[in-house]
């Protein structure tokens, strides 16, 4: 239902834009957001946005460097990452859920593949 892609590696400072492609109704039907997950580590929440694409939401650690955005057309979601950091070093995964703004694991129903993204120092 939920394909990710646009992972890789970056230098520190560089950018990366990863894209969630989904089906029509799971595009039209639910929110999307984006979580992220270090070796070891818990999935964290990174963004997501509503079904209407006007109301982002950040995680403190990534607000003002990382915008999300909804394009209808294609179906997907992108998550622009920009001034990337090495501890933005993770596997990334995009999910989708019926309750919108939500920033917990639990409340995301579908789940993509993650991608992988690596920032070099």
């Amino acid at each position: 239902q939920l394909q990710a892609c646009g992972g890789g590696l970056v230098q520190a400072g560089g950018s990366l834009r990863l894209a969630c492609t989904a089906s029509e109704h799971t595009f039209d039907t639910y929110a999307i957001g984006w979580f992220r997950q270090f070796p070891g580590k818990e999935r964290e929440f990174v963004a997501t946005v509503n079904r209407a694409g006007d109301r982002p939401y950040y995680a403190d650690s990534v607000n003002g460097r990382f915008t999300i955005f909804r394009d209808k057309s294609q179906h997907t979601v992108f998550l622009e990452m920009n001034s990337l950091k090495s501890e933005d070093t993770a596997v990334y995964y995009c999910a989708a859920g019926r309750w919108e703004l939500a920033t917990t694991q639990n409340l995301f129903d579908y789940w993509g593949r993650g991608t992988l993204v690596t920032v070099s120092s």
